[in-house]
């Protein structure tokens, strides 16, 4: 035992110090990170699900910005509309670059006499607060004359949740993970990769498609206290966008994306059965959201486009949606393109 006391004090003394070294290190890595963020880290920023610059994304690529769209310059050519396209996956897009509804819109409304140059800034994941960001530290320096901002009654009043990894919360951890775990020079992600795009083939399971469909569907559901609360917090960060933008004499259009549970009875009958005892179709109002949050921008003098009756109507003859996907298919892409571009030609753009 006598013999054991000199190597448990050397172990413990050697404890001791890997403990403050880790510590150290740990804050050591926060203060690099807070002045010169890292990709290594745990971002709470929408740069978390950024795409990696360049990475395959169907037949193209993502641009330098990792944004799915061609290389575009911070200095306008002369006489051009410069539009920003800000939004989640539906602005960037689940299908190739050619198909996107932006694009196709750009391509429209070039066609019709009209200079137009719109930059595709979606990020997959982000929401409201993240529109806001992006406009603010990358969007003004651009000198936008409009922004387009597609808002998704989906999930754009509360952002899904997020699965964090549990090293992410250390970043001594998050370092030793990129060291062994991740190539050197990897930033961001890759979002689709070198594939081909197929328009008719199903994404998710049925199962986990309702799943996710019958999750979102309590933003329907009449007295919901804490649909009003996103709502509120959602219109708050809209109304600042509103104001930056009016303060550069910029014009701000709002499109309303409509989610596939609003405009398929099918699905929402299947939504309905899924929650069995815990609901009936007289609890919900698949078109509340939209009338509330249309009303809440009116008010505030922000231009808004909901692209709800049409999608109803065209919906009935027509599928817009990719099959267990939750996003537009190419057909969808195509009509909206058609909406907001009369939209824009008919009032900003006249």
């Amino acid at each position: 035992m006598t013999k054991l006391k000199p190597i448990l004090r050397v172990l413990r003394q050697g404890i001791v110090v890997l403990l403050i070294t880790c510590v150290l290190t740990e804050a050591a890595f926060r203060v690099y990170n807070y002045f010169h963020p890292s990709f290594i880290f745990y971002d709470s920023s929408y740069n978390r699900f950024r795409g990696q610059p360049y990475a395959p994304n169907y037949d193209l690529q993502l641009n330098s910005q990792g944004f799915n769209d061609v290389e575009f310059k911070v200095a306008k050519d002369p006489g051009t509309y410069r539009i920003l396209g800000l939004g989640d996956s539906f602005t960037f897009g689940t299908l190739p670059y050619q198909n996107n509804y932006l694009t196709l819109l750009e391509e429209d409304l070039n066609r019709s006499g009209k200079k137009v140059e719109i930059i595709n800034m979606g990020i997959p994941g982000i929401g409201p607060k993240d529109y806001l960001a992006m406009l603010a530290n990358e969007g003004l320096k651009l000198k936008p004359d409009m922004v387009l901002l597609s808002f998704f009654i989906g999930n754009d009043f509360q952002a899904e949740p997020e699965t964090r990894r549990l090293y992410s919360y250390s970043y001594v951890a998050s370092f030793i993970y990129y060291l062994v775990v991740l190539k050197r020079g990897f930033q961001g992600r890759v979002v689709v990769g070198k594939t081909i795009y197929h328009d008719d083939v199903p994404t998710f399971t049925d199962d986990r498609f309702l799943s996710i469909e019958s999750e979102r569907s309590e933003i329907y559901r009449k007295q919901n206290q804490q649909f009003q609360s996103d709502l509120s917090t959602a219109l708050g960060y809209l109304i600042q966008i509103k104001r930056i933008c009016d303060d550069r004499h910029i014009a701000l259009v709002v499109a309303l994306i409509p989610d596939e549970v609003q405009i398929n009875r099918q699905l929402q009958a299947k939504v309905l059965q899924a929650k069995s005892a815990a609901a009936s179709a007289g609890d919900f109002d698949f078109t509340l959201p939209n009338r509330l949050l249309s009303g809440k921008l009116k008010e505030q003098n922000i231009e808004v486009m909901d692209l709800f009756d049409t999608f109803a109507q065209v919906g009935t003859q027509t599928v817009l949606y990719k099959p267990n996907n939750t996003h537009w298919n190419i057909a969808g892409n195509r009509l909206a393109a058609d909406l907001i571009g009369a939209k824009l030609l008919q009032d900003q753009l006249r």
